[in-house]
């Protein structure tokens, strides 16, 4: 996968911390990811479609939910209920939303957001790396999954 189309989403993630989301982060080293399962119990996955295709998963844990999502709601989440998971699904917009506006081609449109709760696995678009940013959030950790390809290699 082409680093123009991963940068953008480091940028996006630290963007969105230092703006929106008031916890402690830290971003880690990009690496390739070796399975098809998310790396932990709740999940927002957003799909991207037009000049690039393929989809992005936010991965965290519990735990790391709840805080961000009291964070970003200004109110204490003590349960992954709707306003935990529509949180998680507007930080997977954002975090994508920001990410799209850096990539070196237009034309590419995203899905709303879709909210995952337990590990399973992402159909990502088959033949191409996926690209695993790991983060730590707040008290916990988690994961941005990139698999992207421009539309001329589908």
């Amino acid at each position: 996968m082409d680093v123009r189309y991963i940068n953008p989403f480091l940028t996006a993630i630290q963007n969105i911390f230092e703006t929106m989301i008031d916890v402690p982060f830290n971003v880690g080293k990009p690496t390739l990811k070796k399975s098809d399962v998310t790396a932990f119990e709740i999940s927002g996955v957003i799909g991207l479609s037009g000049t690039v295709t393929g989809c992005v998963v936010v991965s965290l844990s519990t735990e790391v939910a709840l805080e961000l999502a009291s964070e970003l709601l200004d109110e204490e989440m003590t349960e992954v209920d709707d306003d935990c998971t529509d949180a998680i699904g507007e930080i997977t917009n954002m975090i994508t939303g920001n990410a799209k506006t850096d990539f070196p081609v237009e034309g590419c449109t995203i899905s709303v957001p879709s909210i995952i709760k337990g590990q399973h696995t992402v159909a990502f678009p088959s033949g191409i790396p996926v690209i695993s940013i790991p983060c730590n959030a707040g008290s916990g950790k988690m994961a941005v999954d990139i698999g992207l390809k421009l539309a001329e290699e589908v």
